[in-house]
């Protein structure tokens, strides 16, 4: 809903329109309409890319709309988790501590468990946010409420931007546990 052109609903409408224009300027042999329509795919390709766009850090996540979002503790808390169980495991391989070493995995487990609960809490109440943004600012604009539709598409902004963030944490995770079970 943000003013800013990256949506990816209509990257993927511009894209499929520049593709039909690509092919109507194929079979006519008009290569005016072949440019446009490739023009027009490439414009949406741009655009697909801003769409997804963020910057995640440990904590936040920025995205192309400028809206700056607050991870959820049990996300934090559960990273933090994780490294120090990481920690006390190879402390405990180190020492031959097997006490320790058990302790470790478990408060790890425990910690991806908690990272994973977090992630799952952020999507979700990501997508909610864009979809009441994206009705809610429909309506006012519609209406003709400008303060409430500026309001929407903050929201709606907000929670694109929360559950990119939760994407790309659980894409790397996901990556990692790939990886990992190739090793193996």
């Amino acid at each position: 809903m943000s003013n800013d052109n990256t949506s990816t609903l209509k990257s993927v409408v511009d894209s499929a329109t520049g593709a039909v224009q690509n092919a109507f300027g194929s079979v006519t042999g008009s290569t005016a309409d072949q440019s446009r329509g490739q023009a027009k795919q490439n414009k949406a390709d741009a655009e697909y890319d801003a769409s997804h766009a963020t910057i995640k850090a440990p904590g936040f996540t920025a995205s192309s709309t400028g809206a700056v979002t607050k991870d959820h503790p049990d996300r934090t808390a559960g990273s933090y988790n994780q490294t120090v169980g990481s920690a006390k495991e190879f402390v405990g391989g180190l020492t031959g501590s097997e006490a320790l070493k058990a302790a470790g995995r478990k408060q790890n487990e425990e910690g991806q468990k908690q990272e994973a609960k977090g992630q799952v809490n952020d999507y979700v109440s990501g997508v909610s946010d864009r979809v009441t943004g994206t009705v809610g600012g429909a309506f006012a604009s519609v209406t003709g409420n400008k303060a409430a539709q500026q309001e929407y598409e903050k929201q709606h902004d907000v929670g694109k931007t929360t559950q990119r963030g939760a994407e790309e944490d659980i894409v790397k995770q996901a990556d990692a546990d790939s990886a990992a079970s190739r090793k193996a």
